[in-house]
């Protein structure tokens, strides 16, 4: 006996296990390609307010991170423009410390023009230098973008009334204030103080940067909270995962993006905007222009 061996050419050939790992290398491709699609999608809800009995469109706009969208930022400035929105809502971390600030100021400055727009401070705006948080809030000034810090203003649109709420992020105006200045609120006091100016019978949107805060919102009483930060979970699985992982609620949060109901209170989560800003790939996980319809 040795040990050579010789295929005899009268039987079949043995299948190779490479041909098993290409056909999975091609399923695998196949369906991931259309999960790294980064392109604009917009995505709607209707909210049905026993209130308000002729449509008012809010388009919200979070988490950009300063994120370049075409020229002049015309991709998203144009899907803004398809929708006709009747008011603009900003949930936070339009700029980036790490980012440069032209591409938030270009959307800002132009949304300002055409719409009413109003702003809540995300985590990004606070984590740069002092210079740069003031440089921010000088931008929103000179756009004319009204910051709702711990405030509520009562809007009229097309006819129908409602309030809007707006908190800073938790860790926001991370400065020690001025000599002469006031101490700011902190969180928790801002959503009493916006719930007491709101209890009033209309109906009560809050602008907060934070969804994992869900159940604080659930406990004043909010109608419709809008969100953002969490980025859609970064990745996601079509019908299986929601998100893999969002930041201050770790891995498979629980609000990743969509729509909550608790009690009376409905949440909206937006996937944001940023595309580029973390490192990490959004997998099935578009980023999104929301529109709510109040009707």
């Amino acid at each position: 006996m040795h040990d050579d061996w010789e295929l005899d050419p009268a039987q079949p050939k043995p299948k190779k296990k490479r041909h098993w790992f290409r056909r999975i290398a091609v399923i695998l491709i196949v369906l991931l390609l259309p999960g790294l699609d980064q392109s604009l999608v917009v995505r709607r809800y209707l909210m049905d307010v026993e209130t308000i009995s002729d449509r008012v469109r809010l388009a919200l706009i979070t988490d950009l991170h300063s994120n370049p969208y075409g020229k002049e930022q015309q991709t998203l400035l144009d899907a803004v423009e398809q929708q006709e929105p009747d008011v603009v809502l900003l949930g936070g971390d339009i700029f980036d410390e790490r980012m440069d600030t032209k591409a938030a100021e270009t959307t800002l400055r132009v949304l300002g023009e055409i719409y009413p727009c109003y702003y809540v401070i995300g985590n990004h705006e606070c984590w740069g230098t002092m210079e740069q948080f003031e440089e921010d809030m000088r931008i929103l000034h000179d756009c004319g973008i009204e910051i709702l810090s711990g405030e509520t203003v009562t809007l009229t649109v097309n006819g129908q009334t409602f309030d809007l709420c707006g908190v800073d992020d938790p860790i926001a105006y991370p400065f020690p204030p001025e000599e002469g200045q006031e101490k700011r609120l902190d969180f928790a006091a801002q959503l009493k103080q916006v719930k007491a100016a709101s209890d009033n019978g209309h109906y009560t949107v809050l602008l907060s940067h934070r969804p994992e805060r869900f159940e604080e919102y659930v406990e004043q009483g909010f109608d419709l909270v809008l969100s953002g930060h969490a980025h859609g979970g970064q990745w996601r699985i079509p019908f299986l995962l929601n998100g893999l992982y969002a930041p201050d609620q770790g891995l498979f949060p629980k609000y990743a993006g969509g729509m909550y109901q608790s009690g009376s209170t409905t949440m909206i989560v937006s996937r944001g905007l940023a595309r580029i800003t973390p490192l990490v790939p959004r997998i099935y996980d578009r980023p999104e222009l929301v529109i709510v319809d109040l009707e």
